[in-house]
């Protein structure tokens, strides 16, 4: 994965965030993408993710992110977030070593990375909101 931005908390450290849907709250706990350097890297070279896990990566403003899946050995679902957590856009299963850039297509303010096609088993859509204490400004 790859991003650009700044985020606003500390690399490497575990947070749990909560999906919340029409019919669930989802808990995963999540590594913050806050360093040049873990936002280069992400998610790559991983050969496997536990179900509640993910990456959280956090930007200082609001903008349309791009990111690819160069290294990235596991298929994942990533989930483009407005400032107040709601989600705005869903790509499902980007597809491993993929250089094709995967847009925000809005501008966004964080975007949460979880095992491909956990998404769709949960039923999250557009619309649903994740909760993190990052996740409280409008964008």
């Amino acid at each position: 994965m790859l991003a650009a931005g700044a985020p606003a908390a500390a690399a490497g450290s575990i947070n749990e965030v909560t999906v919340v849907t029409a019919q669930a709250r989802h808990h995963f706990q999540v590594e913050l993408a806050a360093t040049p350097e873990t936002r280069r890297t992400g998610l790559m070279h991983r050969r496997r993710l536990a179900q509640d896990a993910g990456m959280l990566f956090i930007f200082s403003r609001s903008s349309r992110q791009s990111f690819w899946m160069k290294n990235t050995l596991i298929p994942l679902d990533m989930l483009f977030l407005a400032g107040d957590g709601r989600i705005m856009h869903l790509h499902h299963n980007a597809r491993p070593h993929s250089l094709t850039p995967i847009s925000s297509n809005v501008d966004v303010t964080a975007v949460l990375e979880i095992n491909g096609g956990l998404s769709r088993r949960l039923k999250i859509k557009v619309g649903d909101r994740v909760l993190h204490p990052s996740l409280t400004r409008r964008n």
